[in-house]
């Protein structure tokens, strides 16, 4: 068996997993949320199992490097660590409504990284070949699945503050906003300690590979405007007292930040960090 089989089944399974959230959600049955769950852990155990054994698949070709260095092995590693910040999240808070919504980023960013044709693995550039890369992209996308639940999490306040007291049950499942905003800002948090820690070993790698610790290149930049954005909102939170609704778009447009980040520089801007 192949990582790349093995990683296919783990799209059906997140799929899968995506559906029973959904129907605990519509219909409020503790067995879909079960299910949920269940497949929702098995996709992240799938998960790690083909990223292990691509990583291992490396190594048997002569390549030898972890798979974190182009498009295909960065949205394997995005659903992987997505996955696992909501689980450790439903177990400590029982909010499984949030699955609804980061289920379908893990199926859809393991649906896109189906259809990459180029996503054989290949031996890395010089530039590439250091731990630093490793510790890089682990811290940075450790930011970006906990972003990626701030995003979940302010699509569904804004959902609630339509109709906070609205009898219906879709409505009803859905926590206090209180709660909500609560995790929205734990999640920012979280992701921006992270994210923060991406951009510094990435500087230090930079300085290793290139000789500076930065250039200015586009991928750098728009990292440094997504870090700025979630700094306003820190700062915001606690100077001005933001929370709610503006908590929320700020969490959505941060997270589009870090979207255009990892998938608009490498589709409309060149630079030393693009890759596909």
């Amino acid at each position: 068996m192949t990582s790349s089989l093995v990683l296919s089944i783990v799209t059906f399974l997140y799929a899968a997993s995506m559906t029973a959230y959904w129907g605990a959600w519509i219909f409020r049955r503790d067995a879909f949320g079960r299910a949920a769950t269940a497949l929702g852990a098995a996709g992240l155990l799938g998960n790690l199992a083909g990223f292990v054994m691509r990583w291992v698949e490396s190594y048997q070709m002569g390549v030898g490097h972890v798979p974190l260095s182009n498009m295909y092995e960065s949205l394997i590693f995005f659903s992987m660590m997505s996955m696992a910040v909501y689980l450790v999240m439903e177990r400590q808070y029982g909010l499984k409504v949030l699955g609804a919504f980061v289920a379908p980023l893990c199926f859809l960013a393991m649906a896109y990284a189906s259809l990459i044709k180029d996503s054989g693995i290949r031996p890395l550039v010089p530039a590439l070949k250091s731990n630093w890369l490793t510790a890089h992209v682990f811290t940075c996308f450790l930011g970006y699945a906990a972003f990626a639940l701030a995003f979940g999490l302010g699509i569904i306040y804004l959902v609630k503050t339509r109709k906070p007291d609205s009898p219906h049950p879709l409505m009803k499942a859905l926590p206090e906003m209180g709660v909500i905003d609560e995790l929205m800002y734990q999640n920012v948090l979280f992701g921006f300690l992270f994210l923060t820690l991406g951009i510094i070993t990435g500087a230090v790698w930079a300085n290793t590979a290139w000789g500076r610790y930065w250039s200015w290149d586009n991928k750098e930049t728009w990292s440094l405007i997504t870090w700025l954005i979630y700094a306003a909102l820190i700062h915001s939170r606690h100077v001005r007292g933001w929370e709610g609704k503006r908590l929320a778009w700020f969490s959505i447009g941060g997270f589009a930040a870090v979207l255009f980040t990892w998938f608009g520089v490498n589709l409309f801007l060149s630079g030393l960090h693009s890759y596909t």
